[in-house]
């Protein structure tokens, strides 16, 4: 059944950001509106025209970037990627680790078992995501038949007990961390994670700041030192945009490196 576009809010993305020229815009195209009631001259008029048009052209560049994907779609193939490759349908615990405004909880919810337990965990700072916090990931979970618990927390510190989680996952988060925060966070995904449990990791095709690796091989490398076994890795299209989505699913290995 097809979904309304508006079913959903997700947030604009670094909104204090791209909402700062289009608030420059606004007060160009007043202030080129006073100056042309208060002046005759010919080369004023066409100055300040020439400063709002180039500051409401740069404020349609971010608007159209503000909503480029719209706030209000879900890419879905992405998702269903990483959900094919995930036993979603044997879990009965699943924690989704970076949740945001719900998009990935959105994403991966057709796919989740009806009575499963879902948690999804994020800061949820909405001086980087207009409108984030656990009611709205709530609710747009809720929209897409999805029952998820928010929890405010931390990724290297996560607020769930040892050995609970069927199914973690973490879509577009990890290269956010700083690079410090990585190992730490994947251990902490190790922690939570059942020893029969597993882990999906969806990445965009970066590493954190100050790292100079190919994502192909960074991820790999971070999730298998920190206590897991490789299960799957692939790369799927990014629809056409540079790089391509890093699909990983791994599982704990034998050995409990938690505490190195």
């Amino acid at each position: 059944m097809a979904m309304h576009p508006f079913r959903y809010n997700f947030g604009l993305y670094h909104w204090r950001r791209r909402l700062a020229p289009i608030g420059a815009a606004i007060a160009a195209a007043i202030l080129t509106g006073a100056i042309r009631r208060r002046t005759d001259r010919r080369s004023h008029r066409v100055v300040t025209i020439l400063i709002a048009a180039g500051a409401i052209a740069r404020a349609l560049r971010v608007a159209h970037q503000a909503l480029s994907p719209p706030p209000w779609a879900i890419e879905r193939g992405k998702y269903d990627a990483l959900a094919a490759r995930l036993p979603l349908s044997d879990a009965d615990r699943v924690l989704d680790v970076g949740c945001g405004t719900g998009r990935s909880l959105v994403g991966l919810a057709p796919h989740v078992r009806p009575g499963s337990e879902v948690l999804g965990l994020d800061v949820f700072d909405d001086r980087i995501i207009l409108g984030n916090g656990p009611a709205l990931a709530r609710r747009n979970g809720a929209r897409a038949g999805l029952t998820a618990t928010p929890i405010v927390g931390d990724a290297a510190r996560l607020p769930v007990a040892d050995d609970s989680i069927d199914v973690v996952t973490v879509c577009r988060v990890l290269h956010d961390l700083d690079a410090s925060d990585v190992d730490r966070t994947l251990r902490e995904l190790r922690r939570v994670c059942r020893p029969d449990g597993t882990i999906g990791v969806l990445e965009l095709p970066l590493v954190p700041d100050g790292v100079s690796r190919d994502p192909g091989v960074y991820w790999p490398e971070r999730v298998s030192v920190t206590g897991f076994r490789i299960e799957t890795l692939d790369s799927i299209d990014r629809d056409g945009r540079d790089g391509s989505y890093l699909v990983l699913v791994a599982s704990p290995s034998g050995s409990d490196d938690r505490d190195r």
